[in-house]
């Protein structure tokens, strides 16, 4: 959704601090390759989806957020009919927000439940996981650096 806003015009500083003044259009256009650059969804090699496949359904959310929550139907329900695989979405109020993540979700779950641990998405949940390991070890293992320290600084005292 595109927001107009007071200004239509972003500054932009050069080297040699000289502003200049880039159309909003202009500036987006800019951005859009760094940031699908920046996706680690656009790296990985997924298995692709057709709409043919897809039963998408939209249903009343839930959870927090009151009554503007409970009334509107933006929380989408997207089946893949070959795998039977449901994914539920309602991340956002915006249910073309939710349609965009939901599918992004089922084609990652689609993607896992075809290739098993040949998966992009399952290596890097794998190689996530043993570095939070590696970060768990190494924190424990300069605390117990750390204790030994002051023991020795208690008995060097004494």
């Amino acid at each position: 959704m595109n927001v107009p806003s007071l200004f239509p015009f972003m500054f932009l500083r050069t080297p040699s601090w000289r502003p200049w003044i880039l159309r909003k259009q202009q500036f987006s256009l800019l951005r859009v390759p760094l940031l699908q650059a920046a996706g680690k969804k656009n790296s990985f090699n997924l298995i692709g989806l057709t709409e043919a496949e897809l039963k998408e359904t939209f249903v009343r959310g839930d959870g927090p957020g009151g009554q503007a929550t409970n009334k509107t139907n933006n929380c989408v329900v997207l089946k893949h009919i070959p795998s039977g695989i449901v994914v539920k979405c309602h991340q956002t109020r915006s249910v073309e927000q939710n349609r965009k993540i939901a599918r992004e979700i089922l084609q990652e779950k689609v993607d896992l439940f075809y290739k098993g641990e040949d998966s992009d998405v399952f290596k890097e949940k794998k190689a996530s996981e043993k570095k939070k390991q590696e970060k768990k070890r190494r924190a424990k293992e300069n605390l117990e650096r750390k204790k030994h320290f002051k023991e020795m600084q208690q008995l060097a005292k004494k």
